[in-house]
Protein backbone atom coordinates (compact mmCIF):
# COMPACT_ATOMS: atom_id res chain seq x y z
CA UNK A 1 0.00 0.00 0.00
CA UNK A 2 0.65 3.61 -0.93
CA UNK A 3 2.43 5.82 2.09
CA UNK A 4 0.07 8.36 0.97
CA UNK A 5 -3.09 6.31 0.59
CA UNK A 6 -2.52 5.44 4.25
CA UNK A 7 -1.98 9.35 5.37
CA UNK A 8 -4.79 10.64 3.57
CA UNK A 9 -6.67 7.57 5.65
CA UNK A 10 -6.12 8.87 8.83
CA UNK A 11 -6.04 12.25 8.34
CA UNK A 12 -9.71 11.95 7.37
CA UNK A 13 -10.86 9.58 10.07
CA UNK A 14 -8.95 12.00 12.07
CA UNK A 15 -11.81 14.07 12.87
CA UNK A 16 -14.25 13.71 15.65
CA UNK A 17 -17.76 13.98 13.54
CA UNK A 18 -16.06 11.24 10.97
CA UNK A 19 -15.40 9.19 13.71
CA UNK A 20 -18.94 9.06 15.24
CA UNK A 21 -20.19 8.48 11.91
CA UNK A 22 -18.01 5.66 11.76
CA UNK A 23 -19.73 3.96 15.25
CA UNK A 24 -23.61 4.55 13.80
CA UNK A 25 -22.78 2.67 10.71
CA UNK A 26 -21.18 -0.07 12.17
CA UNK A 27 -24.61 -1.03 13.60
CA UNK A 28 -25.76 -1.09 10.60
CA UNK A 29 -27.04 1.22 7.70
CA UNK A 30 -28.54 4.70 8.02
CA UNK A 31 -29.44 7.73 5.74
CA UNK A 32 -28.47 11.48 6.15
CA UNK A 33 -31.27 12.63 7.50
CA UNK A 34 -31.07 9.98 10.57
CA UNK A 35 -27.21 10.93 10.90
CA UNK A 36 -27.81 14.22 11.09
CA UNK A 37 -30.61 14.00 13.80
CA UNK A 38 -28.50 11.52 15.98
CA UNK A 39 -25.39 13.58 16.20
CA UNK A 40 -27.09 17.00 16.20
CA UNK A 41 -25.62 18.64 12.88
CA UNK A 42 -26.94 19.57 9.53
CA UNK A 43 -27.50 17.65 6.35
CA UNK A 44 -25.07 19.40 4.57
CA UNK A 45 -22.71 18.98 7.39
CA UNK A 46 -22.96 15.09 7.31
CA UNK A 47 -23.27 15.44 3.73
CA UNK A 48 -19.48 16.62 3.55
CA UNK A 49 -18.31 14.11 6.40
CA UNK A 50 -19.70 11.30 4.05
CA UNK A 51 -18.58 12.47 1.29
CA UNK A 52 -14.71 12.53 2.76
CA UNK A 53 -15.45 8.83 3.89
CA UNK A 54 -16.62 7.57 0.25
CA UNK A 55 -13.10 9.24 -1.18
CA UNK A 56 -11.58 6.62 0.72
CA UNK A 57 -13.70 4.31 0.30
CA UNK A 58 -15.13 2.91 4.17
CA UNK A 59 -18.30 4.37 3.20
CA UNK A 60 -20.59 3.43 0.07
CA UNK A 61 -24.33 4.14 -0.42
CA UNK A 62 -27.31 1.88 -1.58
CA UNK A 63 -30.19 3.97 -3.10
CA UNK A 64 -33.82 2.70 -2.07
CA UNK A 65 -36.50 4.06 -3.84
CA UNK A 66 -36.53 8.00 -2.64
CA UNK A 67 -33.76 7.56 0.16
CA UNK A 68 -29.97 7.15 0.05
CA UNK A 69 -28.73 4.73 2.35
CA UNK A 70 -24.75 4.81 3.60
CA UNK A 71 -23.17 1.78 4.76
CA UNK A 72 -19.85 0.75 6.01
CA UNK A 73 -17.56 -1.25 4.32
CA UNK A 74 -15.94 -2.90 7.56
CA UNK A 75 -13.57 -4.97 5.22
CA UNK A 76 -12.01 -1.75 4.04
CA UNK A 77 -12.02 -0.17 7.42
CA UNK A 78 -9.81 -2.65 8.73
CA UNK A 79 -7.50 -3.15 6.06
CA UNK A 80 -6.74 0.61 6.40
CA UNK A 81 -6.57 0.70 9.79
CA UNK A 82 -4.04 -2.59 10.57
CA UNK A 83 -2.31 -1.69 7.44
CA UNK A 84 -0.31 0.89 9.61
CA UNK A 85 1.79 -2.09 11.13
CA UNK A 86 2.42 -3.71 7.97
CA UNK A 87 3.50 -0.38 6.71
CA UNK A 88 5.83 0.53 9.54
CA UNK A 89 7.52 -2.70 9.39
CA UNK A 90 7.97 -2.63 5.99
CA UNK A 91 9.69 1.47 5.66
CA UNK A 92 11.75 0.50 8.91
CA UNK A 93 12.82 -2.17 7.24
CA UNK A 94 13.11 -1.39 3.80
CA UNK A 95 16.44 -4.18 2.67
CA UNK A 96 16.61 -7.63 3.59
CA UNK A 97 20.14 -8.22 3.69
CA UNK A 98 21.91 -11.26 4.38
CA UNK A 99 25.09 -11.95 6.52
CA UNK A 100 27.08 -12.81 3.93
CA UNK A 101 25.74 -9.94 1.91
CA UNK A 102 27.03 -7.32 4.77
CA UNK A 103 30.35 -9.18 5.00
CA UNK A 104 31.23 -8.72 1.49
CA UNK A 105 30.41 -4.92 1.16
CA UNK A 106 32.24 -4.77 4.41
CA UNK A 107 35.41 -6.46 3.60
CA UNK A 108 34.86 -4.03 -0.60
CA UNK A 109 35.04 -0.64 1.63
CA UNK A 110 37.27 -1.24 4.47
CA UNK A 111 40.49 -1.50 4.41
CA UNK A 112 43.32 -3.44 6.22
CA UNK A 113 43.30 -0.37 8.58
CA UNK A 114 39.68 -0.42 9.78
CA UNK A 115 39.59 2.11 7.49
CA UNK A 116 36.25 3.50 5.04
CA UNK A 117 38.04 3.81 1.82
CA UNK A 118 34.88 5.71 0.35
CA UNK A 119 31.13 5.78 1.05
CA UNK A 120 29.39 4.26 -1.54
CA UNK A 121 26.14 5.94 -3.56
CA UNK A 122 24.59 3.05 -3.56
CA UNK A 123 21.77 3.46 0.05
CA UNK A 124 22.12 -0.08 0.51
CA UNK A 125 25.99 -0.74 1.03
CA UNK A 126 26.45 2.65 2.84
CA UNK A 127 23.45 1.11 5.11
CA UNK A 128 25.55 -1.87 5.77
CA UNK A 129 28.60 0.54 6.38
CA UNK A 130 27.24 2.81 8.86
CA UNK A 131 25.81 -0.07 10.99
CA UNK A 132 29.07 -1.24 11.11
CA UNK A 133 30.49 1.61 11.94
CA UNK A 134 28.66 1.44 14.96
CA UNK A 135 30.51 -1.11 16.49
CA UNK A 136 31.98 0.04 19.85
CA UNK A 137 28.28 2.20 20.55
CA UNK A 138 26.35 0.79 23.63
CA UNK A 139 22.90 1.44 23.69
CA UNK A 140 20.87 3.52 26.04
CA UNK A 141 24.23 5.45 26.50
CA UNK A 142 24.46 9.50 25.86
CA UNK A 143 27.64 10.16 23.52
CA UNK A 144 28.45 13.82 23.27
CA UNK A 145 29.22 15.43 19.95
CA UNK A 146 33.07 15.19 20.82
CA UNK A 147 32.67 11.95 21.78
CA UNK A 148 31.20 11.15 18.43
CA UNK A 149 33.80 12.76 16.36
CA UNK A 150 36.00 10.61 17.82
CA UNK A 151 34.85 7.16 17.29
CA UNK A 152 33.83 8.42 13.79
CA UNK A 153 37.26 9.21 12.95
CA UNK A 154 38.61 6.18 13.93
CA UNK A 155 36.40 4.94 10.21
CA UNK A 156 36.73 8.35 8.48
CA UNK A 157 37.92 11.68 8.75
CA UNK A 158 34.78 13.29 7.32
CA UNK A 159 32.84 12.91 10.64
CA UNK A 160 30.26 15.48 10.14
CA UNK A 161 28.89 13.54 7.39
CA UNK A 162 29.44 10.54 9.09
CA UNK A 163 27.32 11.86 12.08
CA UNK A 164 24.50 13.20 9.89
CA UNK A 165 24.26 9.80 7.71
CA UNK A 166 23.26 8.18 11.18
CA UNK A 167 20.69 10.49 12.06
CA UNK A 168 19.24 10.30 8.87
CA UNK A 169 19.20 7.08 8.03
CA UNK A 170 17.35 6.16 11.89
CA UNK A 171 20.21 4.56 13.59
CA UNK A 172 20.87 7.84 16.40
CA UNK A 173 18.79 10.19 17.71
CA UNK A 174 20.10 13.75 18.40
CA UNK A 175 19.02 16.43 20.71
CA UNK A 176 20.54 19.07 21.79
CA UNK A 177 24.12 18.14 20.80
CA UNK A 178 23.61 14.78 22.37
CA UNK A 179 23.71 11.35 20.57
CA UNK A 180 21.61 7.94 21.20
CA UNK A 181 21.39 5.03 19.73
CA UNK A 182 18.14 4.37 18.61
CA UNK A 183 16.52 0.88 19.20
CA UNK A 184 17.62 -1.44 17.12
CA UNK A 185 13.70 -2.48 15.02
CA UNK A 186 13.84 1.41 13.67
CA UNK A 187 17.71 0.05 12.09
CA UNK A 188 17.16 0.21 8.46
CA UNK A 189 19.42 -2.99 8.31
Amino acid sequence: MQLNRLVNFHKTVGDKTRLRIIFLLKTGPLHGQAIAGKLGLTAPTISHHLSKLKEIDIVYQRREKNTIYFYLNERKLEFLATSIIQKGEEEMKPFNISEEEKIKVIKNFIDHNDKLKSIPAQRKKKLILLEYMLRGLKQGEVYLEKEMNEHIQKYHEDYATIRREFIMSNFMYRKEGKYELNPREMWPV
